[in-house]
């Protein structure tokens, strides 16, 4: 299937006819005739019923349409762009992603690049699923997700890896963890509020494995509060309403309330955050540049200081993993 073949499809749906169709093209009617055949043989389907009258889509013809539509109008914006980029006009790259990962790898990402040339639309997104969506629908030229929030992406669509981030567990300050080995040696005040837990809905995978890590952890727990961000689930904790386990970066939303909260090392793992983006766009220099400027950001990003694994964790980790020998992994120094 190549543009030319779709543009005559095109112009054949909007004519109705072939000999309107040659017309509009100025393309010879057996060429063009020549064209539709090797474009209905490279689908495998009749795309038109030919009638007395013209020519009528058929239900796979009305399916691609939909499609061609949206591929010539996203080349033809492309092109419109990038003749404007090279005659040294400003560029306009939309992005779109969650609080924490905008907050914490584009700024620096944008120091990098072309600032006179470049100009960046940033979209908040609630969900991992809104990138998607926003992707999909060609409203954005960038997605930022965790890798594993989301299904994988349709073929047409790359994940470039830009940093590791890991689960680490908020508690506040006024609560000593350090001295905790298990539950039942909790301070009857410090075992209210650790088993107050807040789970954030960040997709049913990850919102389920949240929950069995809390029971492993902490298996009188119950879940508090429910919250959609990492910075309002931070200043919970600050305010002593309970405890949650959060991305590193989630920390980065927190608006200076970190001060407030003690940051541990856990067993959970970390979430991949990932750049999706077209594949056709890859190859083009200003959302290259963007990419290339994410992941070195990504390489260089510093974490919040974060304390080293509780006896709590290690424990519960070890009681999960009898045959395997915890190490205390601390984290990266912010």
């Amino acid at each position: 299937m190549t543009l030319h073949q779709l543009r005559i499809f095109l112009s054949i749906v909007q004519c109705s006819t072939l000999t309107r169709a040659s017309k509009q093209l100025d393309l010879a009617q057996p060429s063009l005739s020549k064209q539709l055949a090797g474009l209905e043989e490279s689908v495998g389907t009749r795309l038109f019923d030919r009638v007395h009258n013209g020519m009528v889509l058929t239900e796979a013809g009305r399916l691609l349409l939909r499609h061609a539509q949206s591929v010539l109008r996203e080349i033809d914006e492309t092109e419109v762009s990038l003749r404007e980029f090279s005659a040294g006009k400003r560029f306009i790259v939309r992005v779109a992603g969650l609080n924490s990962m905008i907050n914490a790898l584009l700024p620096g990402a944008l120091i990098r690049c072309s600032a006179s040339r470049l100009e960046v639309d940033i979209q908040v997104a609630a969900t991992p699923a809104d990138v998607l969506e926003m992707l999909y629908s060609a409203q954005i030229h960038i997605g930022l997700i965790a890798a594993d929030s989301v299904p994988q992406t349709s073929i047409g669509f790359q994940q470039v890896p830009i940093v590791e981030d890991p689960f680490i567990f908020a508690v506040p300050n006024s609560i000593d963890l350090s001295a905790i080995v298990d539950m039942n040696s909790a301070p009857p005040d410090a075992a209210r509020v650790l088993n107050s837990c807040i789970l954030f809905t960040s997709g049913t995978q990850r919102t389920l494995k949240v929950r069995q890590w809390y029971q492993r952890v902490l298996p009188s727990h119950r879940i508090a509060i429910h919250c959609r961000t990492y910075g309002v689930g931070l200043e919970l904790v600050h305010a002593g309403f309970g405890v949650c386990l959060v991305p590193a970066l989630g920390s980065f939303s927190a608006n200076g309330r970190l001060a407030g909260i003690n940051l541990f090392a856990t067993d959970y793992g970390s979430r991949r955050i990932v750049a999706i983006v077209a594949n056709h766009y890859l190859h083009l220099t200003p959302y290259k540049e963007l990419v290339e400027a994410l992941q070195i950001v990504g390489r260089d990003v510093l974490l919040p200081p974060v304390l080293r694994m509780p006896r709590l964790i290690q424990s519960a980790s070890q009681d999960a993993h009898p045959t395997q020998e915890l190490a205390a992994i601390s984290g990266r120094p912010g």
